[in-house]
């Protein structure tokens, strides 16, 4: 038994109807083995990679609607990986990535009930490097500044796998750490944009956040 439940949930991004599997509810819970714990997730946290949020619907819209082309993008702390769906489904170079020991067969699953091919998948600790990552002209995530080491972390990574000219797109629905984690990604050279965007899909929940758009052109003088 996996200890845990499951249900089928649809959302529509740009007119599409994409089928997700997710956690039931957010009460779920089942680390028998004691791997989620090794890695920092609490039994309160869990749940929350298999859930469809608000920021991971409007990062999924943001991606319907850019321009792929000669781009390989990263998604960072993907979950159940909506974004990554909608970008491989439009061809993208995609790689999502996650810490959570089920995000990758959630991704695996979610692409085949899509009759998607599978997204190339990375188990990612901020924290750690891999060089064998790479480098990627777009990186994206979704409401990952809720943790006051977040910030951090994040920039990071970023300075880890960006290349020289690249962008950094982030959802966030108005967390604490916000300009902390903007102040870091000016010293790497990105210029911020942010705006407010309404769902396209009229029974998605309100989103009172932001799109925070990261633009570096070239690499700053002091990298």
């Amino acid at each position: 038994m996996a200890g845990y439940s499951t249900r089928n949930e649809k959302v529509l991004i740009g007119g599409h109807s994409y089928r997700l599997r997710v956690l039931s509810d957010k009460q779920q819970f089942s680390d028998p083995d004691g791997h989620g714990a090794r890695l920092g997730i609490s039994s309160a946290q869990w749940s929350q990679f298999g859930q469809v949020w608000p920021s991971g619907r409007l990062l999924a819209q943001a991606m319907h609607r850019y321009r792929i082309a000669n781009k390989r993008i990263l998604e960072l702390g993907c979950g159940i990986g909506l974004a990554s769906l909608v970008l491989q489904r439009r061809g993208a170079d995609v790689t999502a990535s996650d810490m959570h020991p089920l995000a990758g067969a959630f991704l695996a699953y979610n692409a085949e009930l899509n009759a998607l091919p599978a997204v190339h998948y990375h188990r990612l600790r901020w924290h750690v490097p891999q060089p064998a990552l790479g480098h990627f002209e777009l990186i994206i995530a979704s409401d990952v500044l809720y943790e006051r080491d977040q910030p951090l972390l994040l920039a990071g990574v970023i300075e880890r796998h960006a290349s020289p000219v690249a962008e950094v797109m982030v959802t966030d629905p108005g967390r604490g750490h916000r300009a902390q984690f903007s102040s870091l990604l000016a010293d790497q050279g990105f210029d911020l944009t942010e705006k407010r965007c309404p769902m396209d899909d009229q029974d998605a929940p309100p989103y009172r956040g932001r799109l925070l758009h990261y633009i570096r052109a070239k690499r700053c003088a002091s990298a």
